[in-house]
């Protein structure tokens, strides 16, 4: 949002009517001149001035999910949507785990744990546990990036379990704050612009959780095992409840097309799409409002067994109206995805083919070849396009105030 104030002159005797932006003239902050003519009481012409200035509000987005659920994975892909590489802050901290493109900045709320690893042990609690976390700083820093102030966040860092000197975090245009807790404090929640939920069945969970931390964190399968055991009654309290808050959610579930399958190699993804969200219109398949049922494979779509299937139609979820698009199987050849691309309506791109694009521009990235990487990447979109929308109606609010 732009914060704004309007400054009102007059003069004599003009000759043109115009307006004009004069840049920036510091951080955030945007100053427009408004020149418009009107008729003084002395049937002179006259013209009045009104200069605005704004400082330009940062917008926020939370990401909410579970540890191993794939939130990393969908900040690379919202990224990309913007453009430019998300890197960790030059010359900090190298345990960062901020990441800042020329859009975004995405900070990990993990940084908000007001208890190191020893100190939970110590104390008997999880990460999970709203004891472990300062949601009053969490609060007070997300709103002072949201409007437009840098702050000194904290830094939790996941190799040592220690909570390292903070860093300086610049207002970005977009401020996107993944993790556990996102919607979990009501004041957090009501300076999100948009929120998405991963919600990832604990089959499909715990496939992911032995491969990111085996793989990339050196933990063994027994500490995995015992971590998912101590966290889930605190995810059911603590965490699973946000979903019902989410602008969108993202449900990953074994597949359906193999009857009694164990392994969770092929996937059920469902998009769930909140009615009524102010700039955000759900993706629909075929005809917007029907119930419709798809299987894509033939001619134009390659589909090894067990095939492709997807479902579309209106539902309820929390008692909230929402439409529902579901993807179960995986796709042989990404560059035949823009076959079920050509399908779908209201996926916010700005070219024929910009979903097929992004998918095989990160084909490399978990999910690419399933519903998960499909549905990020058009989350992806309907957040950029939720983003200009917001900017442009932010924009024009101030000059229509200079003409009032």
């Amino acid at each position: 949002m732009a914060i704004c104030a309007v400054h009102t002159s007059g003069q004599l005797n003009p000759t043109y009517s115009f307006s004009s932006s004069l840049g920036f003239s510091g951080q955030k902050q945007q100053q427009v001149a408004v020149f418009y003519k009107q008729r003084s009481s002395s049937s002179r012409r006259s013209v009045g001035v009104s200069v605005i200035r704004c400082e330009q509000e940062t917008i926020v987005i939370g990401l909410a999910a579970d540890s191993g659920c794939g939130k990393s994975t969908f900040m690379r892909r919202l990224t990309s949507v913007f453009g430019g590489a998300a890197e960790p802050p030059k010359g900090g901290n190298p345990d960062s785990n901020t990441l800042i493109s020329d859009t975004t900045t995405v900070i990990c709320l993990d940084d908000y744990h007001s208890l190191d690893r020893t100190g939970r042990k110590e104390k008997g609690v999880t990460a999970l546990d709203p004891r472990a976390n300062d949601f009053d700083l969490m609060y007070e820093q997300v709103k002072a990036i949201k409007e437009g102030k840098a702050v000194e966040k904290p830094i939790y860092n996941h190799v040592s379990g220690l909570l390292d000197p903070p860093e300086l975090i610049k207002p970005p245009k977009i401020l996107v704050i993944e993790g556990l807790h996102p919607m979990y404090d009501q004041r957090v929640r009501d300076l999100l612009d948009f929120s998405i939920y991963l919600d990832i069945s604990n089959e499909v969970k715990f496939a992911w959780k032995i491969q990111r931390d085996m793989a990339e964190r050196g933990h063994s399968l027994e500490s995995i095992k015992a971590s998912i055991e101590a966290r889930k009654p605190d995810f059911d309290a603590y965490i699973d409840p946000q979903k019902q808050y989410a602008d969108a959610v993202i449900e990953v579930l074994p597949t359906q097309l193999i009857p009694g399958d164990n392994e969770g190699k092929v996937l059920r993804v469902r998009l769930i799409m909140k009615e009524g969200v102010k700039y955000f219109n759900p993706v629909y398949l075929f005809d917007e409002g029907s119930t419709i049922s798809w299987i894509p494979c033939g001619r134009k779509l390659t589909c090894s067994y067990p095939g492709i299937k997807f479902n579309y139609g209106p539902d309820t979820y929390f008692s909230h109206e929402v439409s529902l698009l579901e993807m179960d199987g995986q796709f042989d050849r990404l560059d035949e995805l823009i076959y079920v691309e050509s399908h779908l309506s209201n996926i916010s791109t700005k070219f024929y083919g910009e979903v097929t694009q992004q998918m095989l521009k990160h084909s490399d990235f978990p999910g690419s070849n399933n519903g998960t990487g499909l549905f990020q990447t058009i989350v992806g979109l309907k957040i950029r396009d939720l983003y200009e929308q917001l900017i442009a109606a932010r924009a024009k609010t101030p000059v229509e105030a200079a003409k009032a």
